[in-house]
């Protein structure tokens, strides 16, 4: 599939591009805090053509072609190039959201003098998120949603369940690890925003019966 094979490539080249300048890359193109001084207004969109590692871009790459190349061929490469950009923008969006929120929690202590809630703003502020995963749940759950009974394999452990039950299972698992915080370092809301804003376009696709169409 045409789309799906171009993003690939283009998450190879950038990825590649990081490997030789982290530095700049990353402080360019990965996703900030809009209060730090390292945002720009592109990297909402710039962050989910960037990792942070072999294996991140690698399980990333994997589920985009299993995913989505079946994606593209049922709803075809517009409609898949749009739900995919969507997906990481909406990921981008629920992410930066719960940051807003952790913000002012830190800013309303830091007002009364807690240097943790400083310490935690100043990270907040300079962490940067990077990754198509929001993209790909938003894919996932796309998937679930035009094939629900489709038999998919579980890694741990290595069980066989139908696609709408595991999308269920990753959802929960998300909101879970999110809310504790039990799995630091990764973007649980953004996976999740990504599922919201794909079960959003497909659901409005259906309402709309252009699924299979050009129309919006």
């Amino acid at each position: 599939m045409k789309a799906t094979r171009n993003l690939i490539i283009v998450n190879v080249v950038i990825f590649i591009a990081t490997m030789l300048n982290q530095e700049f890359m990353m402080s360019q193109f990965a996703l900030f805090y809009p209060a730090s001084r390292f945002f720009r207004w592109w990297q909402p969109l710039t962050h989910m053509f960037m990792h942070g590692g072999i294996w991140h871009i690698f399980f990333n790459m994997f589920s985009l072609w299993m995913f989505g190349s079946v994606i593209e061929r049922y709803v075809g490469p517009r409609k898949f190039l749009a739900l995919f950009l969507v997906a990481g923008l909406g990921g981008a969006a629920l992410h930066l959201g719960v940051e807003w929120i952790q913000a002012g929690v830190y800013e309303n202590a830091m007002a009364e003098g807690s240097q943790s809630a400083l310490a935690s703003y100043v990270s907040l502020c300079n962490t940067p998120t990077v990754g198509a995963s929001g993209a790909i749940y938003g894919l996932l759950i796309a998937y679930a949603m035009l094939f629900p009974d489709a038999t998919m394999m579980l890694l741990f452990p290595p069980i066989p369940m139908k696609a709408k039950w595991m999308v269920a299972i990753f959802a929960a698992v998300e909101l879970f690890t999110g809310v504790t915080s039990i799995a630091s370092g990764i973007a649980h809301f953004a996976h999740l925003g990504g599922m919201l804003f794909g079960w959003l376009m497909i659901r409005r696709w259906r309402r709309r019966g252009t699924l299979f169409d050009n129309r919006w």
